[in-house]
């Protein structure tokens, strides 16, 4: 699809493309906040019996690094929502239990399945937003069990894993867009990688519902609208 043309003032109504992130090891853009974690992934097997604990803000690689783990160890991935005793009964050699903060979470089944994959030396992977101790979970036991568990925190990105970031989420939708857009871009955005997946995303419809080119004035208009800033672009660009 081009464009820009003689009909790039008219809006479009963009297609409702579901557009797949890549989610491989090779995929996975590294920086200071997220190095220790992908060290820690990396090392499987050689674990920590207690079991691993990502922890994270929305949209800083934790499904993207246990999709990672996956990969590697063909671990069963469980909605922490979704654990019950049942399967905890059971478990496969490897498991990944993931969002502990969102809940209702069934304690007693999780504190089972950690007892389980140490007397049975099962690796397991799980992840939060918040840190153990702030989790919100009640059962001491358990809570325990999760201080005990090696943490690895992912913190929000910087500028330059910012930028690749954005270049990558622009690049798997197949959008071409100039390094000076995504360096103006860095500077203006909420600090986070959900934040620039939600900002590609609007640009890429815009952009499509315009018919144009994503310029610098789009992107400041776009930034503005979504972080609160100043429309900061050039006057005599086009959007």
């Amino acid at each position: 699809m081009t464009r820009g043309g003689p009909s790039a003032s008219l809006r479009q109504l963009p297609l409702d493309l579901h557009h797949r992130a890549a989610m491989s090891r090779a995929d996975f853009l590294t920086g200071e906040g997220n190095a220790t974690a992908l060290d820690l992934i990396d090392r499987w097997p050689l674990w920590p019996q207690a079991g691993v604990l990502l922890s994270g803000p929305a949209g800083s690689g934790k499904s993207h690094l246990v999709e990672i783990w996956r990969t590697a160890s063909g671990a069963k991935v469980v909605p922490a929502r979704e654990l019950d005793e049942r399967a905890a009964d059971d478990p496969p050699a490897a498991i990944a239990v993931e969002d502990l903060h969102v809940g209702p979470v069934d304690e007693p089944a999780l504190f089972h399945l950690l007892n389980v994959a140490r007397e049975r030396n099962l690796a397991v992977l799980m992840t939060s937003r918040p840190p153990a101790p702030a989790i919100g979970l009640r059962l001491p036991d358990l809570i325990s069990r999760l201080r005990a568990a090696q943490p690895a925190t992912l913190e929000p990105p910087d500028d330059a894993l910012l930028g690749r970031v954005l270049t990558k989420l622009f690049a798997d939708r197949q959008v071409a867009v100039d390094s000076g857009v995504v360096d103006f871009l860095t500077i203006r955005m909420e600090r986070s990688l959900e934040a620039a997946g939600a900002l590609v995303e609007r640009l890429d419809r815009e952009a499509l519902a315009r018919g144009t080119a994503i310029s610098r004035r789009l992107a400041g208009v776009v930034a503005a609208e979504m972080f609160d800033n100043q429309p900061d672009f050039w006057p005599d660009e086009p959007i």
